[in-house]
């Protein structure tokens, strides 16, 4: 078996488990893949989960500042003004090592905005997600292992 199918099998099977537990736990599943694909795409292992994480917490935060600030601002434009301040703001902020991650950032942005900036869900989902990626990597990593330490035997 090669390690592409043993990551795909484990990443079908805990992907099936998290969107059945997501929805009785009233999480957000399409919010969790996005956590998820956020952790692969920040190349995996220990420090994608880290660099995904807290940039996908960043952009959580950032979508909220534009939602409650965006109706203060008295103007047509509003929204228009908000997107440039923040779309600055999400990338600019990638100065800093801990926040270089920028597409992570816009993961937890566009998230918090397709919930309707419901961020009490989609940030455990987001966060969730990115330990399925986690979960997923590991246990594709472990039954590539296995399977070919019988094949050898």
């Amino acid at each position: 078996m090669s390690s592409l199918i043993a990551l795909s099998l484990t990443t079908a099977v805990l992907c099936g488990v998290w969107v059945y537990v997501a929805g009785i736990v009233g999480l957000l599943g399409w919010a969790g893949f996005s956590g998820c694909t956020s952790f692969f795409a920040a190349g995996g292992k220990r420090e994608g989960l880290k660099k995904s994480t807290i940039a996908n917490i960043t952009g959580v935060i950032w979508a909220m500042i534009a939602i409650k600030l965006t109706p203060v601002i008295d103007i047509p434009a509003a929204g228009a003004i908000m997107t440039v301040v923040i779309t600055f703001g999400m990338c600019a902020q990638a100065k800093s090592k801990w926040l270089e991650y920028i597409p992570g950032t816009f993961f937890g942005s566009f998230s918090t905005f397709a919930a309707n900036g419901d961020w009490k869900v989609v940030l455990p989902s987001l966060v969730l997600g990115g330990i399925l990626g986690y979960a997923c990597e590991w246990s594709g990593a472990w039954l590539f292992k296995v399977v070919n330490k019988e094949v050898e035997n």
